[in-house]
């Protein structure tokens, strides 16, 4: 029978604080036992901005009425993949945009963090970048990660690539590596979060299914770091690319866990055991949208 977030949150914690602070390999700074995770597995529609910003807005509240304390969201899940053809790209600004500023006053309403993919537009440069939000369960952002393996031709040729990765603090982990979808092509950019002191590894994707599909990538960076990794991917068609088939999926020491895929949007949570870096179960949520 599934805990309520309060029961989830607070059973077990006796005795766990020394258990945490003795751990050499983990840096919690709480000491919950453990976590509730859900993935936003969603089918944002390309350049329809309105609809996607709801269908966040509404996957959000769900997974917190589920108990998560952690959502992530899909790569480019406010836009769609391919959406600069449609709408241009005037509507990126430096962040916080209006939008932004109500969703992370929802975010602070819930008490979630959330992992939210979303464009901006760099103040100083003017650049674009494909990035994702840490956005703390009060409402501030606390870091962003810019993506670093853009396209330069095709639905992502409006974006520059990022041209640093530093780990981002995310309660209860005091650093939390990010990527966003390709940048598990590159070894080097998982390896240089580890040696950050990355504790666990996030990936906001947008990779579909096929000849140019998910390839092992996201097996060794888990194996290259030690470290967990939470993929959060999408499902549902777009204007170039079909998604249904996509999978997130949760990694450890090179073998996937958990592995989740939707023909349509939903919402996958599982419980992750802080101390020993696990699935406190194989068992899983499913909600769909």
């Amino acid at each position: 029978m599934a805990l309520t977030r309060r029961q989830f949150l607070t059973a077990g914690t006796c005795g766990i604080a020394a258990a945490v602070l003795a751990s050499a390999s983990l840096s919690v700074a709480v000491p919950n036992p453990t976590l509730r995770v859900a993935l936003l597995h969603l089918a944002p529609r390309p350049a329809d901005l309105a609809y996607n910003r709801r269908l966040v807005e509404t996957a959000v509240t769900t997974a917190a009425g589920m108990g998560a304390a952690w959502i992530l969201t899909p790569e480019l899940c406010i836009s769609g993949y391919a959406f600069a053809d449609q709408i241009g790209t005037d509507w990126i600004v430096p962040p916080p945009d209006p939008w932004v500023r109500g969703f992370c006053q929802l975010v602070a309403r819930l008490h979630v963090t959330v992992f939210l993919s979303h464009p901006e537009r760099d103040p100083q440069t003017a650049t674009l970048h494909n990035s994702v939000f840490v956005i703390a369960a009060d409402g501030t952002i606390r870091g962003t990660h810019r993506k670093i393996n853009t396209l330069k031709v095709g639905d992502e040729a409006w974006s520059s690539p990022g041209d640093r990765v530093t780990p981002i603090p995310a309660e209860p982990f005091r650093r939390v590596g990010i990527l966003i979808c390709a940048d598990a092509y590159s070894p080097g950019i998982a390896q240089s979060l580890r040696a950050q002191g990355a504790e666990l590894l996030v990936s906001s994707a947008a990779w579909a299914p096929g000849l140019h599909g998910p390839d092992g990538e996201w097996e060794r960076c888990t194996r290259d770091t030690a470290l967990p990794l939470f993929v959060c991917n999408r499902t549902g068609p777009d204007r170039t690319l079909d998604f249904t088939g996509a999978e997130s999926v949760i990694v450890k020491g090179g073998q996937r866990l958990l592995t989740f895929r939707s023909e349509r949007s939903a919402i996958f949570t599982f419980d992750w055991d802080l101390r020993a870096q696990t699935l406190v179960t194989p068992a899983y949520q499913r909600t769909d949208l």
